[in-house]
């Protein structure tokens, strides 16, 4: 068989894929939210039943990549335990506890001649998704696809292929198990990347595409897709300690910000350090050494490091640096202005963060930057779906059209204009 017909092959096997999942999700734009709520129940109970499946499925995966040399933060990502499943499915089942988004008016009004006029929220149609080494995105995208109306189609990658085989199955059974179609969720990992390369084509059959994971995957989605696509999760997040910062409001933050879990998109990348606040930075970053963190300091930093505390000298490369990793990069700077015209040079636009007792400050923090989402004495970990309350998320938007920051339910509607006449025509 020649490259040219398993390139044909596999284009049509992805087409029908979507062809599939576009009639599905016709079916899905008029369910009830009680058979929603229901398949999304379904799901939690079918996750927690085969659980001792699904993780067996990812440890073949996690071994396989490790072996692979796969970094320390991205395998955490691929991995899944008893705990995180269990989560997983409580996400599944706080996502069935909101109200349904579908319907939603989102304006209306009585125009003067007359006509009665609404704009009310209805679902894509059809969500495809293209990530790596994130099982979890598996059963989040599939829960907020359902409960706001749309099918899915995912490319999870080659790293979690096991798992997600599995975890395919188990939601499509739960679908299936409440009347649903099992076309509704759909996976397209078979099709490896000329798969992926065929769902960025599929204008028309795709509504909207989200990738989730590194800069090239996203970059690389971004700018060959037809379908349109929605920017999400790069960040090279940044937090301030102001001149006000107390010490150990300072340490917890920029503790939890960087070490919680490193392999994330809301992990903090860059510390930056008012020169009032000089005091209490040898403390934050002896902390930062005792956990396991690689220095990455400017000289005015170094130079306040304990004497057991090594640093490396920074670079540019390291202010522009998603390390996704335990280093973090070090700058004093010499007020709050230069702390946010560094930001504004080298932020994703994800989330900063500025820990501080002046008021003031914090307001001007967060008025002249311009990033999805802005912490004020809190860590940047706090910016993520089930975080805000929204269930799960699909991705973290750092683009600026209708979803931005944590993407739920509302982000995966647009809207339709009803308008309501009474044999009304136009003069």
């Amino acid at each position: 068989m020649t490259d040219t017909t398993v390139a044909v092959d596999v284009e049509a096997a992805v087409l029908d894929v979507c062809r599939r999942a576009k009639v599905a999700s016709r079916e899905l734009a008029t369910a009830t939210r009680i058979t929603k709520d229901a398949a999304l129940h379904a799901m939690a109970d079918g996750l927690v039943a085969q659980s001792a499946r699904i993780i067996a499925a990812n440890a073949i995966d996690v071994a396989r990549e490790r072996e692979g040399g796969m970094s320390p933060g991205l395998l955490d990502r691929l991995t899944l335990t008893e705990a995180r499943l269990a989560t997983i499915a409580d996400a599944l089942r706080f996502l069935a506890s909101l109200p349904d988004p579908v319907g939603e008016i989102k304006r209306g009004s009585t125009l003067p001649n007359g006509i009665r006029l609404i704009q009310k929220a209805v679902p894509m149609g059809v969500v495809g998704m293209i990530y790596e080494a994130r099982p979890n995105v598996t059963v989040d995208a599939a829960g907020l696809a359902l409960k706001s109306g749309n099918a899915a189609v995912l490319r999870g990658g080659s790293a979690a292929r096991e798992c997600n085989e599995v975890l395919i199955a188990v939601l499509q059974d739960a679908l299936e198990s409440v009347g649903l179609p099992r076309d509704a969720v759909q996976s397209i990992d078979a099709y490896g990347r000329e798969g992926a390369k065929v769902l960025m084509h599929a204008r028309g059959l795709v509504d909207v595409l989200v990738p989730r994971g590194g800069r090239d995957l996203i970059q690389t989605v971004v700018r060959e897709s037809t379908v349109p696509a929605i920017e999400t999760g790069e960040g090279n997040c940044h937090v301030y300690l102001d001149a006000s910062a107390p010490l150990q409001r300072s340490i917890d933050i920029v503790l939890n910000s960087k070490t919680h879990r490193v392999g994330v998109c809301n992990a903090a990348e860059t510390l930056l350090v008012h020169k009032d606040a000089e005091d209490k930075l040898p403390a934050v970053l002896e902390a930062l050494h005792l956990a396991g963190v690689t220095l990455h300091c400017d000289e005015a930093a170094a130079d306040l490091a304990p004497d057991n505390v090594p640093t490396v000298r920074a670079t540019e490369e390291d202010w522009a640096t998603e390390y996704l990793s335990m280093d973090l990069a070090v700058k004093i700077v010499d007020n709050i202005d230069a702390a946010i015209e560094h930001i504004r040079r080298y932020s994703t636009g994800h989330t900063e963060a500025i820990v501080t007792e002046d008021i003031g400050a914090a307001d001007h923090f967060v008025k002249h930057l311009d990033s999805a989402a802005i912490m004020v004495n809190a860590s940047t970990r706090f910016t993520d779906g089930g975080e805000f309350g929204l269930g799960a998320e699909i991705g973290i938007s750092t683009q600026k059209l209708h979803a931005r920051g944590p993407m739920g339910l509302a982000e995966l509607t647009t809207t339709t204009w009803v308008a309501y006449g009474d044999g009304h025509t136009r003069a």
